[in-house]
């Protein structure tokens, strides 16, 4: 039976949206495992290849769920009676899955090499697998978001997180393989999907179906992922990016800035990230008070942002040294800088899903993907690693949030000029 919220009734959404976030916390505490880890298992230097395989999987995983987007906008309930067929959402997953695999083996030999040096196409598989298998994922979650199942939504989620974390942890006490850990990394994503098939097919099949058709869909996929490329180079392929940029460091350096990156920055920015659709909503819906709620979320990041960054500088050391005892050790300047560049990135998680709300598709792209060329461009700047770095991460926000602040600065003065005629 489909969990349907009846309209105007604001208490399933808050049931949806906290069973979505605890979900969340459960995988989010499984990936911190796994990044505290593998790092204390086989060394920075070792870690810094496996973070750029780990990066560059979820750089496509994070470009592909514009799939999962586009899905949950499309799918309506239906009855089973009145459309008995196949979902449209399911072949387009099956036909989508078989090109991203082809994309990624067809295109390696341009970018192996630069990617995977020392271990090159071992390397190309199971990220191929692991972005095929994504992508029917993504299409589930989809129909999932768009019939309010979030029973098996939530299940599909930390499932996902929690097989790798075990995965992982079997791999690592038999062998330290990069190859072997990858494998360990990407084979989830199908597992997840066979597991939960049979509880999660009664939810949507003969029971769901896109508004759109295959055009369409696959026009409107193309756009979501232009945007959801540009924010996964800003979060999840920010190491790839580093490890791209940063050859001539010395790889146990390069592994703590991508392991005190990776710990510190993910807290403000996951939640900010899992709220996205639930704001998109909150804004389209609360029109009248669309200006106060906007600031008021802005200023509470900020107020908390601060605060973390003071906490980021006090802390951050003695728990690093904790976690990481026998490894390089990063000073408390540092951590209040990634604290405070995670909290940029969290504003732009509001003002992204306020001004899509508005159903400005361009400027939510525009602000998403001038932060990615900022990113891009700091770290390509003549300036030393640790210099480059910072800079990288905070610009790129910056310049994102400029973008997204200009739009809303002009339509905030025009509603005024139009409550005032």
């Amino acid at each position: 039976m489909i969990a349907e919220k009846p309209p105007g009734r604001r208490g399933r959404r808050l049931t949806g949206l906290t069973t979505i976030l605890i979900a969340t916390a459960v995988a989010g505490v499984a990936s911190y495992a796994v990044t505290i880890l593998i790092p204390n298992q086989i060394g920075l230097a070792e870690y810094a290849i496996f973070a750029v395989f780990w990066s560059t999987l979820y750089f496509v995983v994070g470009a592909l769920g514009g799939i999962q987007q586009e899905v949950t906008r499309a799918t309506r309930p239906v009855s089973a009676r009145s459309y008995p067929q196949p979902t449209r959402a399911r072949r387009f997953g099956i036909i989508a899955g078989v090109f991203a695999f082809a994309a990624i083996v067809g295109t390696a030999p341009l970018w192996v090499g630069a990617v995977f040096p020392a271990q090159g196409w071992s390397l190309v598989w199971p990220l191929a697998v692991g972005a095929a298998s994504f992508v029917m994922i993504a299409v589930l979650a989809g129909s999932l978001y768009g019939v309010a199942a979030w029973i098996p939504l939530a299940l599909m989620i930390a499932l996902d997180a929690l097989l790798r974390l075990v995965a992982l942890s079997i791999t690592l006490a038999v062998t330290h393989d990069i190859v072997a850990l990858a494998w360990a990394t990407a084979a989830p994503f199908p597992v997840t999907l066979l597991v939960l098939w049979p509880f999660i097919r009664p939810y949507i099949v003969g029971r769901s179906q896109l508004d759109v058709r295959y055009g369409a869909l696959t026009r409107n996929v193309a756009s979501t992922i232009v945007a959801s490329s540009a924010t996964a180079i800003m979060v999840s392929g920010f190491p790839l990016l580093l490890g791209l940029t940063s050859r001539s460091e010395p790889p146990a350096i390069l592994g703590m800035f991508i392991v005190t990156i990776t710990l510190t920055r993910a807290p403000l920015i996951v939640v900010a990230l899992s709220l996205q659709s639930y704001l998109v909503v909150h804004f389209r819906d609360e029109v009248m008070h669309f200006w106060r709620y906007l600031l008021r979320l802005l200023g509470l990041l900020v107020v908390g942002g601060a605060l973390l960054a003071a906490a980021g500088a006090l802390l951050g050391p003695a728990v690093y040294h904790l976690l990481f005892p026998h490894k390089l050790q990063p000073d408390a300047p540092f951590f209040a800088v990634l604290v405070g560049s995670s909290a940029l990135v969290a504003a732009l998680c509001i003002t992204a899903p306020a001004i899509l709300a508005r159903s400005k598709h361009s400027v939510y792209s525009a602000g998403w993907i001038a932060a990615a060329l900022a990113t891009i461009g700091a770290l390509l700047l003549p300036l030393d690693f640790a210099t480059r770095t910072v800079a990288a991460l905070v610009a790129g926000p910056i310049l994102g949030l400029v973008v997204h602040g200009s739009y809303l600065l002009t339509a905030a003065l025009h509603d005024r000029r139009q409550v005032v005629s």
